[in-house]
């Protein structure tokens, strides 16, 4: 029977898929979110420029380097159409079959770069978008496979990857509730039991205000995956607060100069935002923690320096105790502050130094806590 995603709430947590694992690394809640670097056309037709791109990731901390497998043949055609011309946006005036001939990943690279991601120690996998690029990555040992959002409604394409075993992740950008549980229903039924699904706004770049980051939580609830976000904003800060909101994968365009050019740069991180995206992912991700209501352990140390009842001027055995000799000072050693009013007017027990910390023993009949 088909699942019904429209309702909340429907899963429970035993149901839930909680980890997938890519190349032995875990991924899930209470991990390290998992970053990926995503190379794109940015190796701007250089190989050496992608195997340097592969080598900064690395240095800069990120998971994996991510690229695409095409060619301007198998995800359009050479037609001079206006249906045929990008409108509008980073791409403006550009045909279709020109701007995938330029970006495009030469498949007679793909080896070199997988076999330098596996010399120097990061997971390399990629966007197939066609039935012989799985083929084709299958035979180079792919650890995982994405699929780009505009191919999220191919569900022939998803069905042939989850046919793979490998972990599945899929972005969202433009997609429907119901073209996303299509998706999932589809890898699922085609085999696949580690499914990522990326939230994704598709523009280049993706204004802030239109990033919806509510959604990474809700897919995790409806669709019984690990969920995370492939983020087309400029800088870090959305991808920071996704993992504040449950993000276990991140996904950046990642270049070594904007300045040096190419199809994806002007919306791409350069090494030292993507070091930076590391470390205060990793940051929001611990700091999540559990609700407190408690003295923390780093907050021990400093208990000492709330307010508490101390005797602040000698006291003779049964004395009145008063404003005059008892106040809330710090340290915290005496009796908590809110005992004041019932500790004034009562009768000390014995006699009382000046500085000494109250406590229940110095106060005639005692104190109910």
């Amino acid at each position: 029977m088909k699942r019904q995603y429209a309702a909340r709430g429907e899963l429970t947590q035993s149901d839930r898929q909680s980890f997938v694992s890519i190349a032995g690394r875990r991924i899930g809640p209470g991990e390290p979110p998992y970053i990926v670097a995503e190379m794109s056309g940015n190796h701007n037709g250089d190989i050496n420029r992608a195997l340097r791109i592969i080598e900064a990731a690395k240095q800069a901390g990120a998971d994996a380097v991510k690229i695409q497998t095409y060619r301007a043949d198998t995800i359009t055609i050479d037609h001079c159409g206006a249906e045929f011309m990008v409108k509008g946006g980073l791409w403006d005036g550009r045909r279709l079959y020109e701007l995938y001939e330029e970006a495009h990943t030469p498949w007679e690279w793909h080896e070199a770069i997988f076999e330098h991601g596996r010399k120097i120690g990061i997971a390399v996998f990629s966007s197939p978008f066609d039935a012989t690029a799985v083929d084709f990555l299958e035979n180079l040992g792919a650890p995982a496979y994405k699929i780009a959002s505009p191919e999220l409604i191919d569900l022939p394409l998803i069905r042939k990857v989850a046919r793979t075993g490998k972990p599945i992740i899929m972005s969202t950008g433009m997609a429907t509730l119901e073209e996303i549980g299509e998706a999932v229903e589809a890898a699922r039924g085609a085999g696949a039991t580690e499914i990522v699904v990326l939230h994704c706004t598709a523009a280049y770049p993706a204004p802030p205000e239109e990033a919806n980051l509510a959604t990474i939580a809700e897919i995790a609830q409806r669709f019984d995956v690990v969920s995370g976000l492939s983020d087309h904003t400029l800088g870090t800060v959305v991808s920071a607060l996704a993992v504040g909101l449950g993000a276990a994968v991140i996904e950046k365009h990642f270049t070594l100069a904007r300045a040096e050019g190419g199809v994806d740069s002007a919306f791409s991180l350069e090494p030292a935002e993507l070091a930076e995206l590391v470390t205060t992912a990793r940051i929001a991700q611990v700091a999540i923690g559990s609700p407190a209501f408690e003295p923390t352990r780093s907050e021990e140390i400093v208990l000492k320096n709330r307010r508490s009842l101390y005797v602040v001027a000698p006291v003779a055995k049964g004395e009145l105790l008063t404003e005059a000799n008892v106040r809330s000072i710090r340290p915290g050693n005496g009796l908590k502050p809110k005992f004041l009013d019932t500790v004034l007017g009562r009768r000390a027990t014995r006699e009382l130094a000046f500085g000494e910390p109250l406590d229940v023993s110095m106060v005639e009949g005692g104190i109910d806590s």
